[in-house]
């Protein structure tokens, strides 16, 4: 039997604020805890030690503005770069599974990155499917969100990618950061009904939450067949964490992740410290490698203090029935938008940085192509403080993109450096395709290779 693989990065070093929920010691007790119980010394456990992720990694994911190193520190690099080291060991058949427990947290990370926001620079995840897909060809790609805010920096990066499928389950935008994540965003026109929202009432306990594990994200799953399954594992919809209010445990954690069976874990949120990101942490890791759990409790645990609302049960049955039927649906849902836009699609949407205080106006427009997801091109203009914008124009081409739309947007690009960039600071080109990427200083008119 393969052990599974652990890699614990505390960054101990970095911190938004001293008093900050995302500071130095959120992970302090988790390690304490990992190292009391004496689990790092089973042969279940594999432990691996993180690196610094390349430049060129986040650049797959990322335009970071004004650049990477003023975007990404050396805590984020490493923290990414510890996914990356379990997506290698993992795709070398090394252990059977793996859990990247490490903080800056990145699922509130978008595509263009101005600053921090839900205490994200950069996305973990998105870097690590980005890197495992461009180094071991992997294409259809699941990751299941189950942190207690929705995930809207990973949706927004593959909003438009059929071939990976983001499942969300969270408390309800409309009591919650960052106020999205509904029922009615099922991805783009080429992608629709690739993503899957489920936003929860607060107070939902565990009975809830694997009810909607049981009858609608595993039978996606199944059906969708995806090569590999990433858990965004956010652990604050325990019941004791100070920013949500939801009822899960830390039992029903490890029941989660036993039925979930996700090929990689990474750690997002998780702010109750002391009392329960300890033993939820220790949950998942027992439930991933198999050694049972049955008398893990969290110190305040009573047993039968949450049941659930039969009410809010008749309401999850709905739920799961929509949006199993929007899966089901989704060739239909994309033959038909398909249709209606035309050559191109333009959305508009405004971002806030509530980390930073930055605010971000977008103009995103999408090539719509009937042979593959084709490009973007994102118009991106965010003020960082008294009167201080920054606009810049990215194009973004996907990794599995037709040699015409690849053609058009990289002359596109080029016919911008052409024109010197007028009204922008940076002119970004991502082409994960040919993994180039390149960053124009319209100020210097000096193009960049990263």
């Amino acid at each position: 039997m393969k052990p599974t693989g652990l890699l614990f990065f505390p960054a101990f070093d970095w911190a938004i604020s001293p008093s900050h929920p995302e500071r130095e010691e959120r992970l302090l007790y988790t390690r304490d805890q990992i190292f009391e119980e004496g689990i790092m010394d089973l042969p279940q456990i594999r432990e691996y030690q993180p690196r610094l992720a390349e430049p060129q990694d986040i650049a797959r994911v990322h335009f970071c503005v004004p650049s990477i190193d003023e975007i990404a520190t050396e805590a984020h690099r490493v923290a990414a770069g510890g996914a990356l080291v379990l997506g290698d060991a993992f795709a070398a058949g090394e252990v059977k599974n793996c859990f990247a427990i490490i903080r800056p947290p990145g699922h509130h990370a978008m595509t263009v990155a101005h600053g921090n926001r839900g205490f994200c620079n950069i996305n973990n995840e998105a870097i690590l499917i980005e890197y495992l897909r461009h180094k071991y060809g992997l294409r259809r790609i699941a990751i299941v969100d189950t942190d207690v805010h929705h995930g809207d920096g990973t949706q927004e990066i593959y909003y438009h990618d059929p071939d990976v499928l983001f499942i969300s389950f969270h408390q309800d935008g409309r009591t919650l950061y960052p106020g999205s994540g509904f029922v009615d965003e099922l991805g783009g026109p080429a992608a629709a009904g690739t993503t899957i929202n489920i936003p929860l009432a607060p107070y939902t306990t565990d009975e809830g939450i694997l009810y909607i594990l049981e009858d609608l994200i595993l039978p996606i799953l199944e059906e969708f067949k995806p090569e590999l399954v990433v858990n965004s594992a956010g652990q604050d919809n325990h019941y004791s964490d100070p920013l949500a209010n939801m009822r899960f445990t830390a039992t029903g954690y490890a029941e989660l992740n036993r039925r979930l069976a996700p090929h990689i874990a990474v750690l997002e949120g998780g702010y109750s410290v002391e009392t329960a990101l300890p033993y939820i942490n220790l949950a998942l890791i027992m439930a991933m490698a198999g050694i049972d759990y049955s008398n893990l409790r969290e110190p305040d645990y009573e047993p039968g203090a949450f049941k659930e609302d039969p009410a809010n049960l008749a309401w999850l049955k709905k739920l799961a029935a929509l949006q199993l039927e929007n899966f089901r649906r989704r060739e239909e849902l994309q033959a038909a938008a398909m249709k209606s836009l035309g050559d191109f699609y333009t959305t508009v949407k405004q971002i806030f940085y509530d980390t930073d205080n930055i605010y971000e106006n977008q103009r995103i427009r999408l090539r719509l192509c009937p042979r593959c997801s084709s490009y973007r091109v994102i118009d991106s203009a965010a003020e960082h403080g008294y009167g201080e914008w920054r606009r810049v124009l990215c194009y973004s081409i996907p990794l599995y993109c037709c040699e015409s739309c690849r053609e058009e947007a990289r002359d596109a690009y080029r016919q911008s450096l052409e024109s010197g960039g007028a009204g922008y600071d940076y002119i970004y080109l991502q082409d994960r395709a040919a993994d180039l990427y390149r960053r124009f200083d319209c100020g210097s008119e000096i193009e960049e290779k990263i």
